[in-house]
Order: C-alpha cells, then structure tokens, then sequence
C-alpha cells in the first residue's frame, strides 16, 4: 500500500495554488518581505515576479537585494540581467552580464546563454555566435541549439544553420521515448525550419 504523507500533501497542494492562483504566493510573499526586510525575502519575492513575468518589480526587489555584504551576489546579478533582457533592455542586460562573466559558473548558467542573445541583439554578431556554439553539443541542450540555428539563419549561415537542424533530426530518431516526448516541440520546430527555411 501507499503511504501518503503530510508533507506531499501539503506541497502538492501549494503547487496546486500556484497554478491556480499565482498571484497568491506574490501577495504571500509580499507580506513575508513587509514582516522581515531580508535579502532572502526580497530574493524570494522578486524570483517570484519574474516567474509571473512582471519584470520591472522583480528588478526593483533584485536591486533591493544588492546592499552591503550581497552587492556582488552571483545569482541576483544573474537574475537582474535575464530580466533586463527579457524586458528588451539588451544594453543593460550586458552590463550585468559584465559584473558576472568572469565567474566560472557563469556559462553554466542560463544567464550565459542570453548573454549570447542580447550580444547579438546589440550587434555583436561575431561574439554572439562564439557564446551560442558553445551550445551545440550532441544530445543535449535542444533548445539552445534551435537558437544558434535560427541565429544562423538570421545571420545568412544557412549552411550553418542546415548542419545543426540536421543534427537535432538526426538525435531524435535515436531517442528514448521519454527524452523524445521531453523535446517534442523543439524537434518538430526544428524539422518545420528545415524544410521552409533552408
């Protein structure tokens, strides 16, 4: 027999919540913060605007955040850049990729992957195309890859662009079924660019 226990429960039943109404863990959240003005508050409240998408206020709590002893704090200065980006202030999202580009966990990172993007969004091609090949590794990072080939073709490399389709293609015809269901989507897109782009 199963045994359920509370702690599932309650979890299941907050992930249930959030779904359903997001924006109850901001307000929760929001009155945590008003309770105790710390920096894992803040944090927690602005990871909780960007998941919402609301930009401007996750960026207003991450820079919140940046005070005294975390104003060099990795993953907030991470999470300043992807929102900067995501708010199509490309200039400024490199700027904070700047602070970070050093640290050796930065290209594992997401941040490091719209680094590459916003480089190219500023019109350094060149530089754009050496962060989004570090992507283009067999049997992994799918959606990265579908990026870089779209770059490609955005970029007149459809050559280029052709030979990582290919391989995405290629992959998937070897999958597992659960890795193939995973990156479904990814791969018919890849398949529908191949075909009209090329």
């Amino acid at each position: 027999m199963n045994v359920i226990r509370k702690n599932d429960v309650d979890k299941l039943q907050k992930d249930i919540t959030a779904v359903i109404n997001p924006t109850k863990k901001i307000k929760t959240l929001e009155k945590k913060l008003q309770f105790s003005d710390s920096f894992e508050n803040k944090v927690a409240l602005a990871d909780a605007y960007l998941e919402n998408k609301m930009y401007a206020e996750a960026i207003t709590q991450y820079q919140a955040a940046l005070t005294n002893m975390f104003k060099n704090d990795f993953y907030v200065i991470s999470k300043l850049q992807e929102c900067h980006y995501f708010s199509s202030d490309f200039a400024t999202s490199l700027e904070y990729a700047q602070r970070i580009i050093d640290t050796p966990k930065f290209k594992k990172y997401r941040s490091f992957f719209l680094y590459g993007m916003a480089l190219e969004k500023e019109g350094q091609v060149e530089k754009a195309e050496e962060v989004l090949k570090s992507y283009n590794a067999p049997y992994s990072k799918y959606q990265e890859r579908l990026e870089l080939a779209k770059f490609y073709i955005r970029n007149n490399k459809l050559s280029a662009s052709k030979e990582v389709l290919q391989e995405i293609i290629t992959e998937s015809e070897n999958m597992s079924k659960p890795s193939y269901k995973q990156n479904k989507a990814i791969i018919i897109k890849a398949k529908e660019l191949f075909t009209t782009s090329l």
